[in-house]
C-alpha cells in the first residue's frame, strides 16, 4: 500500500528523498540472455545472500529525470548517453551490461507507468530516474556473477542543494574518491561508499559538500562531492577538469556544448590545479541531481577562495543554467536528439 498519494504532495518543498511511487521495472538476465523486462508493484527484491553484490561490490546504477514542460508533456534529457555509460560501467566490473535500446524503451515505459508522480511546470521539482544494475546469485569466490537484474525506480526529488540557485561554499578533502587507474570514470557504488566519510565532515563543519583533488598528486580539482566541477576564467573561458577517475557527466558535456555552440565561449577539459583558484571569476557543481549549483567558496586549507560573490550568482553561471534548464523543460529549443517526449 502506498502511503503517499501524488495530489498529496506538496511539490515546491520536496526534498532529494525516496518516494515509493508503487511501480518499478525489473529485468533477469539469467542462462546468458536477458528477459524481456516488466513493471512490477513491489520496491522489494529478493536475491541470494552470496549475490556478489554484497560481498564484491558488482554494481552500478545511473540518474537522470523526467520533466514536466508548460504544456503539460513529459520528456526525458538524452537518456541514451545514460544507456551509454551503465554499458561502460557494466563492461569495466565485467557485468553483463544491458542493451542500450532496451534500456531506452525501459526508462519511457516506466515514467509512462508513473505519469502522475511527474511534478507540474514550474514547481522545482522533477522525476528522478534511477536504473540500477546488481550481479546475484550463490558465488562465495571472487569472481563476476552469473545472473544479473537490471531495474528501475523512480520517485518526485526536489533541488538536491536546498535553496535554489544561490552559491553554496564546499571543503576540499583530505580523502581521495578513487584510485589511480581504479572505477572513478564508472558510476559504481563503492566510489560513492568510499566519499561519505569526507561529505560527512564537511557538511558537519557548515559546507555544502567536500570536493576530491587527483589522488595520484593531490594538486588537481577532480569531483564536487557526487557532482562535476567547472569554472570560468577572467578572460570567460569555461575549463572543467580532465582525468581518468572522473565520472563522465551527461550534464558537464551538455554544458560543454552549450557553452560553445550557443554562449560562444572557449570551453575546455583541462588539468584545474588548486593553485589557480584564485584565478576564476566564477565556479560550480553541475550534475543531473545538482543541475547547476554555484560555488561561492572553496576552503582548502588555511585559504578561502571566492568566485564572483558568496551571495549571488554569477552571470555566466546563470546564463548556463537557464538555457540548460530551459532545454529540459521545453522553454529553449533543443539541439537535435537531446530531448525525447513521454508518449502518455
Amino acid at each position: 500500500m502506498l502511503e503517499i498519494a501524488p495530489e498529496t504532495i506538496q511539490w515546491e518543498t520536496l526534498d532529494f528523498g525516496y518516494i515509493d511511487t508503487g511501480k518499478s521495472f525489473r529485468a533477469y538476465y539469467k542462462d546468458g540472455q536477458w528477459s524481456e523486462g516488466e513493471i512490477e508493484a513491489s520496491k522489494h527484491i529478493s536475491i541470494s545472500e552470496a549475490s556478489p553484490v554484497f560481498h564484491y561490490g558488482q554494481a552500478c546504477f545511473e540518474g537522470l529525470k523526467a520533466y514536466r514542460t508548460k504544456k503539460g508533456e513529459i520528456q526525458l534529457f538524452r537518456p541514451d548517453q545514460n544507456a551509454d555509460r551503465m554499458i561502460a560501467s557494466a563492461e569495466r566490473l565485467l557485468m553483463a551490461p544491458y542493451p542500450k535500446e532496451a534500456f531506452i524503451k525501459a526508462v519511457h515505459e516506466i515514467v509512462k507507468a508513473n505519469a502522475e508522480w511527474v511534478p507540474p511546470y514550474e514547481s522545482g521539482a522533477t522525476l528522478y530516474i534511477r536504473p540500477f544494475l546488481i550481479g546475484v546469485g550463490d558465488v562465495v569466490g571472487v569472481k563476476p556473477a552469473e545472473e544479473y537484474i537490471f531495474a528501475i525506480f523512480v520517485t518526485p526529488v526536489g533541488p538536491y542543494f536546498k535553496g535554489g540557485l544561490q552559491p553554496f561554499k564546499f571543503l576540499i578533502s583530505d580523502f581521495d574518491r578513487a584510485a589511480p587507474n581504479g572505477t572513478g570514470a564508472a558510476k559504481v557504488g563503492g566510489n560513492y561508499a568510499a566519499g561519505n566519510i569526507a561529505s560527512k565532515i564537511a557538511k558537519d563543519n557548515g559546507y555544502a559538500d567536500a570536493i576530491f583533488l587527483d589522488p595520484a598528486t593531490k594538486t588537481k580539482i577532480e569531483e564536487v562531492g557526487a557532482a562535476n566541477f567547472f569554472a570560468i576564467t577572467k578572460d570567460k573561458q569555461l575549463v572543467t577538469p580532465k582525468s581518468p577517475s572522473i565520472l563522465p557527466s551527461i550534464t558537464k558535456y551538455s554544458l560543454l556544448e552549450i557553452a560553445r555552440e550557443r554562449l560562444g565561449m572557449e570551453a575546455i577539459e583541462t588539468d584545474v590545479y588548486v593553485t589557480d583558484l584564485a584565478e576564476f571569476s566564477e565556479a560550480g557543481a553541475m550534475g543531473t541531481a545538482a543541475v547547476i549549483s554555484p560555488i561561492g567558496s572553496i576552503t582548502y586549507g588555511k585559504e578561502i577562495y571566492v568566485f564572483h560573490s558568496e551571495t549571488e550568482v554569477g552571470p555566466i553561471t546563470r546564463r548556463l543554467y537557464d538555457e540548460l534548464v530551459g532545454i529540459q523543460f521545453g522553454d529553449v529549443e533543443a539541439p537535435e536528439g537531446w530531448v525525447q517526449k513521454v508518449e502518455c
